[in-house]
C-alpha cells in the first residue's frame, strides 16, 4: 500500500456575496448550503495527499473509472463576478470526483457488507438514516446532510474528499454496491469498471422518473430535454421501460448522435427548430398524434426555455420529472395543470429504493449498456486537459481512468 496518492483538488476564495448572509455554522465549518454564493474564483490542480486509513465502518478503494459530471463542470465556470456556477452543498478544499467504481482494497473492523477484493461503486449522497427525512424514507433530503454544523455526512466529491483519485475512502460501508456481476456482462473488468462509473448518474435518472415521477406504463411516450450524461440515462431507461415512443431535444451534434444510439426514436435540435420557424412543442405534438407526453424528463437545467414547451405539450394525465439544476425562477401556468390533470415531481439525489441495485441488475442482464456515452478517456495525470475538454460540451460522458 502507497503512502501517498495523486488526487485533483477542487478549491476557492471562501468570499461570500455582497448582501448574502452566512449562517454561524457556515461560517464555522464552510459547509455552505449554496456554493454559487460563496466560492469565487476557483480552480482545480492535481496534489500529492496521504493515503488514508480505514476505521470503523468506513471502506478504502482503489479507484479504476471516475467520470466527470456537469457539477464538477460548474464547479470551475464561473459567472461575470467570479463565482462558480454549482448552486449546491460544498467545502472546500475537497477532492472532487462521485461517479466511479473500484476495488476494495482495506476495511475497517466493523465493515461487514464488503471484504478486500470486491469491485464496487457508491451512492454519492451520505444520509445519515437517523433523522426524520430518512426514517421517512427521504434520505436523499438527509437533513444532517444539510447541515453545515454537521461534518460527518455531507456528499462524496462536495463536501467529502472524493474519488477523482488513486484512492478514496467511503465512511460508511452501508453506501457501497456491488458490481462484481457486470464483469461476465461485458467481458472484461475493465470495462465493468466503466459501467460500474455510470451506476451513479444513470441512478439519477431513475430515481426521478421512476421513484419520483411513479414512472409510466409501457407504450407511454416519453419526452427527454437534453441529452447529456443524465438525459442519455433517461433515454436508455425509457426505452428499457418499454416506452412507445422517446423524443429528445439537444443542441450538441455529438450528443444528438448518442442519443439515437442509446435508444430515443425522435432527436430534434430546437435551434434548428426554431430556423424552421417551429417549436419544440409542435412537434411532440405532431409526433404523439396530438396526445402529447405522458411523460417529461427535464435534464437540461434550462427552465426557462423548457418549462413553457412542456406545458404546452402535456398529455393528459401527463407528468414532468424535474432534475436539471439552475438558480433561476421561471413562471408557471398552473392553469395546464389543472385542466390536464398534470404533475411536476422534483427530484434530487439517487439513494433509497433500492435503485443502486435496480440499475446494476439491468446493466447485468445487457438492457442497459451505458458505456455506449463515454467518448473520451483520460488518465488521472492529465485530468487538467479533460477538464478543458469537458468545458467545450462535446463528449457524452469524460471518464478518468486511474491504471
Amino acid at each position: 500500500m502507497p503512502e501517498k496518492m495523486l488526487a485533483l483538488l477542487l478549491d476557492a476564495e471562501f468570499s461570500p456575496r455582497p448582501g448574502y448572509e452566512l449562517t454561524e455554522a457556515e461560517k464555522r465549518t464552510r459547509k455552505v448550503r449554496e456554493g454559487n454564493k460563496v466560492w469565487k474564483n476557483p480552480s482545480i490542480r492535481l496534489v500529492e495527499k496521504e493515503v488514508p486509513k480505514p476505521k470503523g465502518k468506513q471502506v478504502l478503494i482503489r479507484v479504476k473509472a471516475c467520470g466527470i459530471c456537469g457539477s464538477d463542470l460548474h464547479f470551475v465556470e464561473t459567472d461575470e463576478d467570479g463565482y462558480m456556477i454549482y448552486p449546491g452543498l460544498t467545502r472546500l478544499p475537497v477532492v472532487i470526483g462521485h461517479e466511479f467504481s473500484g476495488v476494495v482494497e482495506e476495511v475497517g473492523p466493523e465493515v461487514k457488507l464488503v471484504k478486500p477484493g470486491d469491485l464496487v461503486t457508491s451512492e454519492e449522497m451520505f444520509w445519515c438514516g437517523e433523522c426524520t427525512a430518512c426514517r421517512l424514507a427521504y434520505v436523499n433530503h438527509c437533513t444532517r446532510l444539510n447541515d453545515p454544523a454537521d461534518l460527518k455526512f455531507g456528499e462524496l466529491g462536495f463536501t467529502h474528499d472524493g474519488a477523482m483519485a488513486e484512492y478514496v475512502l467511503i465512511p460508511y460501508d452501508k453506501y457501497l454496491w456491488k458490481i462484481d456481476s457486470l464483469v461476465e456482462t461485458y467481458g472484461s473488468e475493465e470495462k465493468a469498471f466503466e459501467a460500474g462509473s455510470l451506476v451513479e448518474p444513470t441512478s439519477v435518472a431513475y430515481h426521478a422518473m421512476f421513484n419520483r415521477a411513479g414512472g409510466f406504463k409501457p407504450g407511454a411516450y416519453v419526452v427527454v430535454w437534453g441529452a447529456g450524461p443524465i438525459g442519455l440515462a433517461a433515454i436508455s431507461l425509457a426505452k428499457a421501460a418499454g416506452a412507445g415512443k422517446v423524443i429528445a431535444f439537444e443542441v450538441s451534434p455529438v450528443r444528438i448522435e448518442l442519443a439515437k444510439k442509446v435508444g430515443a426514436d425522435y432527436v430534434f435540435n430546437p435551434v434548428e427548430l426554431s430556423k424552421q420557424g417551429k417549436e419544440p412543442w409542435e412537434k411532440i405534438l405532431d409526433v404523439t398524434g396530438g396526445d402529447g407526453a405522458d411523460l417529461q424528463v427535464e435534464a437540461a437545467g434550462a427552465p426557462q426555455h423548457t418549462l413553457p414547451q412542456m406545458q404546452r405539450s402535456l398529455a393528459i394525465g401527463g407528468k414532468i420529472a424535474w432534475i436539471g439544476r439552475a438558480p433561476k425562477e421561471v413562471p408557471i401556468y398552473l392553469e395546464v395543470f389543472q385542466v390536464r390533470r398534470g404533475q411536476i415531481f422534483g427530484s434530487q439525489g439517487h439513494s433509497g429504493w433500492g435503485t443502486f441495485r435496480n440499475v446494476i441488475r439491468l446493466m447485468a442482464t445487457g438492457r442497459l449498456d451505458m458505456t455506449k456515452i463515454i467518448t473520451s478517456r483520460f488518465k488521472l495525470e492529465d485530468a487538467l486537459k479533460a477538464f478543458e475538454r469537458g468545458h467545450k460540451r462535446i463528449d457524452g460522458k469524460i471518464t478518468i481512468k486511474m491504471d
